[in-house]
């Protein structure tokens, strides 16, 4: 998706933590231009008081929305409606839903069936369901301290970072092997699109590195090249399995 698209943002204000709300709006902004901003809640609330500064700093709309039955989630209610308006009114091509709530799996299934780029934000707790449903899921505590110096992020990251599994190493095997030429050599940019259709919220931060390739290489199982680009400063980067090497070594 181009950073000039709109995306409409809808933020379910009562699933939701107010922290790190400025480095949830800097990620948003690397998938489209959030043309449209909300967050749903009942403001009567003495624990939304929170949010009210931080939306006049980040301009979003707040939308308010009464429980009137107990035990009932009304925001998601009027959450949905709002995007399905948005679908047919408003210019948009991507949404970004903010939830941890499975509530919304229906909504993102609904939103990418009729051509939306869907991206879901929330915290690890959030169901599969709505992971899965979305083309790309981020996870909150991913993006804490981006604004800290390194050393103090470091330190925070130790907790939340987690080990890469056997899983993630054979997800990221096989999406090379789907794409790889005769040589085994697959283009690193489709692969990350490839693992990404896979698994909706693979991020390399989850494992402690900002790119892709950092991650790749600190794996030991495979080979990266860098190759001139025709007509680009930038250069393009390559990787293989390296089992697959082997192979052809044997052959």
């Amino acid at each position: 998706m181009s950073q000039h698209s709109n995306m409409a943002v809808l933020i379910d204000g009562d699933n939701i933590p107010s922290a790190n709300v400025k480095e949830m709006m800097a990620e948003i902004a690397k998938y489209g231009n959030p043309t449209i901003k909300r967050i749903y809640g009942d403001w009567t609330r003495p624990g939304l008081n929170k949010w009210k500064n931080l939306l006049l700093e980040n301009a979003i709309t707040p939308i308010q929305q009464y429980g009137y039955t107990k035990g009932k989630n009304a925001t998601d209610s009027a959450m949905i409606i709002d995007a399905m308006d948005i679908l047919y009114n408003s210019k948009v091509s991507g949404f970004c839903l903010v939830s941890s709530d499975s509530d919304f799996t229906k909504l993102a299934t609904r939103l990418r069936e009729a051509g939306m780029l869907v991206i879901g934000i929330g915290e690890k707790k959030t169901p599969n369901p709505f992971i899965v449903a979305c083309d790309k899921f981020i996870y909150l505590e991913i993006l804490t301290g981006q604004t800290e110096d390194k050393a103090e992020k470091r330190e925070k990251d130790k907790s939340s970072i987690e080990k890469i599994s056997s899983r993630e190493i054979s997800l990221i095997t096989s999406s090379i092997r789907d794409l790889s030429d005769e040589d085994g050599w697959a283009f690193l940019g489709d692969v990350g699109g490839l693992i990404q259709k896979k698994q909706p919220n693979f991020d390399s931060r989850n494992y402690g590195f900002e790119k892709l390739t950092p991650l790749i290489q600190s794996i030991g199982k495979f080979e990266i090249e860098q190759r001139e680009a025709p007509k680009s400063r930038h250069k393009l980067i390559f990787v293989k399995n390296k089992e697959m090497q082997k192979n052809l070594s044997k052959a």
